[in-house]
């Protein structure tokens, strides 16, 4: 096994890390050039979500066919596979014009990431000891988190000096360097055994997840939670761009810097188990998303992110906690249904970015606030009806597992 300390746990662990920040680099690239699509092409602000969305969809249900090919194939062989599509898809994008193109490679880039996405953590457990394990999942969450707030960044930076397809452009050549160095560094599995793949098996489970009210109620809960938090993001994008703001772009992307606050809460959520329990976590944590929802309605730049401060760290913690709910309260096929509560996160992701952009369209801020709201008490009555179907709200035994951050 390796061990922690060993260089031979630092060589794979920054391969593992390395590797989850180019997948989320590149998942989140086009979010902050959505306005630019919009206003370029002269295309509504819900079409071009479609950059965003083609992505998020594509891996969301790339991740159990991904996780089941690796039970046959092993971890290293589909986490590089995963990898090398990335230059190659993104390549393709910058050479071409055509909108409807963009999307459809958009949607098969995320359905590339979910390969790595799916079984890094897999691997992570068959290879490492149990406390070389434990450290170096931390590790890859914080890369996670760190490759979605870079890819943003550098996004919005890169379309401000060299347009969206040399940002494309650029994005490709990073990862087709950092896949090198991954496909260097990361060693040959010397633990996987070959496990069960029948799709009669895995859609049994997938059907025994979806029937267990604690288990779907706290998916849907994710779901919604991830289609307010992370379009709200996109949609404030939209008005720092218009009128009276008129940011460049790339001063618009430092706005997902806030992310870094959900980094923290998220850090807190498993404390908060131990003391009072992942339910009632997960509406304080609704709860004060919402009150940075309103806080954005101020027209005043600082308040404005001093509101998405708190909405990120508001959704982060009830993300953290909907996430290690599922795993702790799955009793079998562990694997599939923290894969099917990713499966409903970025579902919920892709398609609450054309609820809140049409509510910008139609009727302005005032209309987001009052849709990004409707989501918030969604997920307070699925909280409600979380308490209800487990009859009691107690604090876990065991702490909170963090999830894949955005």
């Amino acid at each position: 096994m390796i061990e922690l300390g060993s260089s031979r746990y630092r060589l794979t662990a920054f391969a593992l890390a390395f590797g989850s920040f180019l997948i989320f680099c590149n998942l989140y690239l086009f979010q902050p050039m959505l306005p630019v699509f919009a206003s370029n092409d002269g295309i509504s602000e819900t079409r071009a979500n479609w950059l965003l969305a083609a992505a998020t969809l594509g891996l969301a249900f790339s991740l159990v066919p991904w996780a089941v090919l690796s039970e046959r194939l092993g971890r290293r062989p589909i986490m590089l596979t995963s990898l090398w599509m990335l230059p190659a898809i993104g390549l393709l994008m910058a050479a071409t014009n055509s909108f409807w193109l963009i999307v459809g490679l958009r949607a098969l880039m995320g359905a590339a990431l979910g390969g790595f996405a799916a079984v890094a953590v897999a691997y992570m457990a068959e290879e490492f000891s149990a406390k070389a394990f434990a450290i170096a999942v931390g590790s890859y969450i914080s890369a996670n988190s760190l490759g979605g707030i870079s890819g943003r960044v550098a996004g919005g930076m890169m379309t401000d000096w060299w347009g969206w397809q040399g940002a494309v452009l650029g994005m490709a050549v990073l990862s087709l360097l950092g896949v090198a160095l991954v496909t260097k560094l990361l060693p040959r599995q010397q633990y996987f055994t070959q496990g069960n793949t029948s799709l009669l098996t895995h859609s049994r489970g997938v059907l025994s997840h979806l029937r267990t009210p604690r288990l779907w109620l706290a998916m849907l809960i994710g779901g919604i939670n991830f289609a307010l938090f992370v379009n709200l993001f996109s949609v404030m994008a939209f008005r720092l761009v218009a009128p009276p703001y008129q940011l460049p772009v790339s001063l618009v992307s430092s706005v997902f810097i806030c992310y870094l606050a959900g980094t923290v809460t998220s850090r807190l959520s498993g404390r908060w188990v131990l003391r009072f329990g992942a339910i009632r976590g997960m509406a304080f944590g609704t709860i004060v998303a919402m009150l940075g929802v309103l806080v954005t309605l101020h027209h005043d730049i600082t308040w404005m992110i001093v509101g998405l401060l708190v909405v990120s760290g508001g959704a982060f913690f009830t993300h953290s906690l909907a996430y290690g709910w599922v795993s702790r309260q799955a009793n079998q096929g562990k694997a599939t249904a923290t894969a099917l509560y990713l499966v409903h996160y970025y579902t919920g992701g892709s398609l609450g970015g054309f609820y809140l952009i049409a509510a910008w369209q139609h009727y302005a801020w005032e209309g987001v606030v009052v849709a990004a709201c409707s989501l918030g008490f969604a997920v307070l009555g699925l909280v409600f009806a979380l308490y209800k179907s487990t009859g009691k709200s107690k604090p876990a035994a065991s702490s909170s597992e963090t999830a894949l951050s955005h």
